[in-house]
Parts: C-alpha cells; sequence; structure tokens
C-alpha cells in the first residue's frame, strides 16, 4: 500500500490515515487508490470491529481531487479524447464511499482540518463525525465547474434538508466546524489538541461494542431512508432477530442481570 495513506489494525480498531499533509491531503491517483484499498480492506476484515478515517497534519483532513495532478490528466484527454480522467468517480470516488457507508461496523471520522469536495463526502459516508473547532467544510464542486460525487447528493440532502443542501452546493462556501455542528455535518466538535485522542477513544469504545447490532443500525437506517415505515418495521423485525440471536446479545442479557458491565465478542 502507498504511503499516501497509513493502514493500521489494533485490538479490532482499524485506523486509515490520509498522509499528503504536504498537499493538504489531496486526492491523486496513488492515493485514491490505495484509500480504496484500505477502505475496502477494512470493510472485509472479521477482526476489524470499527474504523477509523483520519488525516496526517493539521491543515486539511482533504481538500478532494488533487487539481495539480487533474489538470494534467485534462489535457491528456483533450489529446487523446479518451475522455478517462472522469472514470475515477466510478473507479475511485464511488468504491471508497460504497465501503465506509455498507461497511459491517461503525465507522468514525476524525476531520483535522478543511474536508472539501470529495473530502466532504468521505466526512458524510461516515457514521460519526469528530471534528476539531478548527476545522471547515466545504461542496466545492460548483467553484470547479462540476457536480457532486463522492455520495454527496445523496448524504448531504438527508444530513441538512434538500434546501440547505442546494444552497451549499450552488453557493459552496466555508462552513466552520460550530455550524456544521448546528446544521448536523458534525457529529461533535472538540478543541483541535484533543481530536486525535477523542477520536481513538470513541472508536476503541465502538470497537468494544455489539458489532453484529451496530452492522444491524446501520442497515436498519440505511433501509429506512428509502422504505416506508410498514416495510421498514418488517426489516427491522428481521435485522432484529438476527441481533437477538448474536453471542453479544446473550452476553449483554447475563450482564445486566448480574450487574456488571459486558465484554462483547462481536460476534
Amino acid at each position: 500500500m502507498a504511503d499516501t495513506v497509513l493502514y493500521e489494525v489494533s485490538d479490532g480498531l482499524a485506523t486509515i490515515t490520509l498522509n499528503r499533509p504536504e498537499a493538504m491531503n489531496a486526492l491523486n491517483i496513488e492515493t485514491k487508490v490505495a484509500l480504496r484499498d484500505a477502505v475496502r480492506s477494512a470493510a472485509a476484515d472479521g477482526g476489524v470491529r470499527a474504523v477509523l478515517l483520519t488525516a496526517a497534519g493539521d491543515r486539511a483532513f482533504c481538500v478532494g481531487q488533487d487539481l495539480k495532478e487533474h489538470i494534467g490528466l485534462l489535457a491528456a484527454d483533450r489529446e487523446t479524447g479518451s475522455g478517462e480522467t472522469m472514470s475515477t468517480v466510478r473507479e475511485h470516488y464511488n468504491p471508497i464511499v460504497r465501503a465506509l457507508a455498507d461497511a459491517e461496523k461503525p465507522v468514525v471520522a476524525a476531520v483535522n482540518g478543511v474536508a472539501a469536495g470529495a473530502g466532504l463526502g468521505f466526512a458524510l459516508a461516515a457514521d460519526y463525525r469528530i471534528v476539531a473547532d478548527t476545522a471547515a467544510f466545504n461542496t466545492s464542486f460548483a467553484g470547479v465547474a462540476l457536480t457532486a460525487d463522492s455520495g454527496i447528493s445523496w448524504t448531504l440532502p438527508r444530513v441538512v434538508g434538500p434546501g440547505r443542501a442546494a444552497d451549499l452546493l450552488l453557493f459552496p462556501r466555508s462552513i466552520p466546524a460550530q455550524e456544521a455542528y448546528e446544521l448536523g455535518i458534525a457529529t461533535r466538535v472538540v478543541p483541535a489538541a484533543e481530536l486525535r485522542a477523542e477520536a481513538e477513544r470513541t472508536a476503541r469504545a465502538l470497537a468494544e461494542g455489539p458489532t453484529v447490532a451496530y452492522a444491524a443500525l446501520k442497515e436498519a437506517m440505511a433501509y429506512g431512508l428509502t422504505h416506508s415505515l410498514a416495510e421498514t418495521l418488517e426489516k427491522e423485525d428481521e435485522l432484529q432477530s438476527q441481533a437477538g440471536s448474536s453471542e453479544d446479545h446473550a452476553i449483554a442479557v447475563r450482564a445486566f442481570v448480574e450487574k456488571r458491565k459486558p465484554k462483547y465478542l462481536g460476534r
């Protein structure tokens, strides 16, 4: 795996770190491939029970596409007529977002700085966003004459509402951390100096939790967004049966009766 993305697994927690701080963690091809592979690995690894997505440096979480590389690729497209440059959405961005959102384990994003374009999309694909008080968000796309990608046309309206999403997409601007919290983009805002420690505490707590139940909760919420109440009730019945037959449920019930903290196995 390229060193533009660092990947580490410890005690059930996979930590994925974007590692191009000198470029504000912009996404060149090497980084996109490495991030896609890292997220897929974390999602598929049965030993991983939670994922922490973060970035190196204190200026940026991820500013989206590396435009310095992008301009050269566009020029090559014009010469060859291939149009291959924008295939990055299909080949990189879509798989990254799907792996984050569909992972059968909780994903925490620790947003240490600017999250723009695809960087915002990756953060919104996480289940829980802990944000430094110095961080900011920006949709960015219209500012470079592009439409939304990285799932933002789906996630952003569901987080902030269609009207606010239209405003933020049509008129890109910097959204400071506190406003992001008020809009629902940030789950929690913490002092920048405390971000990494707080994000790790949160992610490790989730890695020690009832993994089967967390996966069911993610599936139920995603299902409920696009189905009727009657259909969602049926889905809840199906998923509750699965969670109720898990070892972790039995462990939790015994611990409750015995008035002690449960130690979950993640199955």
